[in-house]
């Protein structure tokens, strides 16, 4: 199965083909990965059209499409969500959304830390998303967005040992845990994060990204009545 990865919830612009099968972990062919938090619309398609040519591929290859749902940032996330529909119904492909941090949390432990793990990523205005999971991998809380150092005061509770993604990264003196890892998701993390599914041929879930807060932006407030003195 020739499955496109695409992810735009972070600052990492990533887009890679994957193989996958049921007899080994998903295996990347081409990938391009630029960090740059404002170039996600600029980028991402020429990251996949790259991609594809490198693995001499085209999308009448493709089998299905994931797409990293986040949390992230309204603005970049949307992105990848958006293109990843776009490419789903104009090649009659599957699109498998998976939270971010469930892809960043297969790459740690595919590196070989099979401890329980916090996912952190930025979330900007000094908080971090973040999702807690156990030795064996799966999810235990999250994904939920927090100051550091109100998260700090759960990860006791949590039990976690280790940290991964740039949140991890930004605020390892107030999380004070180890960080390990990435900090973005990789195709081939976004595809195992989703390859049960992938393998049995499941109805995809909805594309619902997770912003877990509202846009800034908001609507103009009514004009005030000018009254003549």
């Amino acid at each position: 199965m020739l499955v496109l990865a695409l992810d735009t919830a972070t600052p990492a612009v990533t887009a890679g083909v994957v193989v996958l099968d049921g007899d080994s972990p998903p295996r990347t062919l081409a990938e391009r990965v630029t960090v740059d938090a404002k170039a996600h619309g600029e980028l991402l398609t020429p990251h996949v059209q790259a991609a594809l040519a490198e693995a001499g591929l085209s999308f009448a290859d493709l089998d299905a499409v994931v797409c990293g749902a986040g949390p992230g940032p309204f603005t970049g996330l949307r992105v990848g969500m958006v293109t990843a529909a776009a490419l789903g119904q104009a090649r009659g492909l599957p699109v498998y959304p998976v939270p971010t941090p469930d892809a960043i949390a297969v790459d740690v432990r595919a590196a070989g830390a099979g401890r329980p793990l916090l996912v952190a990523t930025d979330a900007r205005r000094r908080e971090v998303y973040w999702a807690a999971y156990d030795a064996a991998g799966r999810r235990t809380e999250g994904p939920a967005v927090d100051r550091p150092a109100e998260l700090a005061a759960r990860l006791a509770d949590l039990g976690v040992e280790v940290a991964a993604g740039q949140g991890a990264e930004l605020y390892a003196d107030v999380l004070g845990l180890p960080v390990v890892g990435s900090g973005y998701p990789s195709p081939a993390g976004l595809v195992a994060a989703a390859a049960e599914q992938l393998l049995a041929g499941a109805e995809p879930a909805p594309l619902t990204p997770l912003y877990l807060r509202r846009p800034d932006a908001v609507e103009p407030a009514a004009r005030k009545r000018v009254v003549p003195s």
